[in-house]
């Protein structure tokens, strides 16, 4: 949603930004954490959140295409997956793209909820 934002020329709304991260942090703590290791914990996801935000489009390509070698440095157990199943991965991410890309910026999380659930049940 973040790439998408960009690529229609505005700012992330941060009240989205600030949720997500206080999602993860509260699901690090539900897991039993202690403030250091949620620290040093979101310190590491932040870090990993703007690397695949820089690298995951493709550059050999025009429109959106996932970079794969990403994906597998993050995901490794996909690349020992059988192709069928990383088609299946790669395909949800690019319609999830397009059908955010389409959305209004502001109604953009509530409908990402809609798509995942549509989307899942298939």
């Amino acid at each position: 949603m973040m790439i998408i934002s960009k690529n229609k020329g505005t700012k992330f709304d941060q009240s989205s930004y600030d949720s997500f991260f206080n999602n993860i942090e509260y699901n690090i703590r539900e897991l039993g954490y202690g403030d250091v290791s949620v620290n040093k914990k979101m310190k590491d996801y932040n870090k990993i959140l703007y690397d695949i935000l820089l690298k995951l489009q493709d550059p050999k390509f025009n429109e959106f295409k996932i970079n794969k070698k990403l994906i597998f440095t993050y995901f490794s157990e996909l690349e020992s997956l059988e192709e069928e199943k990383y088609v299946f991965f790669e395909d949800y991410f690019l319609n999830f793209y397009n059908f955010c890309f389409e959305l209004p910026l502001d109604s953009m999380i509530r409908e990402a909820i809609n798509f995942k659930k549509s989307y899942g049940s298939t």
